[in-house]
């Protein structure tokens, strides 16, 4: 693991959609338009996004929409200069925080059935493989692995969360 300056993650705002543009034309094939930021942001009430700051450049978002007790997480990239750097552990902590103050009681998504990378991470933060939606992703069909959390009052998520926060406390 390389070491970074500290990693602010915080709310996504209007004028970051062109940053968080940059990163998902770089980690997506069919990037969304950043008209589908701004509607996100301003029009979606059940939608909540974050970014990752480095240094005061962005270099990672996420979003999440709240669908009745569940959160969905919708959308999640890290630019790929930043990757393995805990960029993307800084989010997903942060995503389940968001996730308990909207009164979410699981976390749910989707990832691509090739991405072991993004699987283990989210294995990592106790997601677990539930289903697959086959040929999920329109650029070229490939399968989406379907992955849910335990509840998020348990207490093996919260201790699970607690042990994450005092590694990556530790290693800035």
């Amino acid at each position: 693991m390389v070491a970074i300056a500290p990693i602010e993650v915080r709310d996504m705002s209007l004028h970051d959609v062109g940053a968080v543009q940059e990163v998902e034309n770089l980690s997506f094939p069919v990037p969304w338009p950043p008209n589908a930021f701004r509607h996100e942001l301003t029009q979606n009430r059940n939608a909540h996004y974050i970014v990752a700051e480095l240094e005061g450049t962005v270099v990672g978002y996420a979003g999440l929409w709240l669908m009745v007790d569940e959160a969905h997480i919708t959308t999640f990239a890290v630019h790929p200069r930043f990757r393995r750097r805990r960029v993307g552990h800084r989010m997903l902590q942060r995503l389940f925080e968001v996730s308990e103050e909207v009164g979410a009681e699981w976390l749910t998504l989707e990832v691509r059935v090739s991405n072991l990378g993004a699987q283990k991470l989210y294995e990592k933060f106790g997601f677990r493989r539930a289903g697959i939606r086959r040929h999920y992703y329109s650029d070229n069909n490939e399968d989406a692995l379907i992955m849910w959390t335990d509840r998020l009052r348990d207490s093996s998520v919260r201790e699970r969360l607690r042990a994450i926060s005092e590694e990556l406390d530790s290693s800035e």
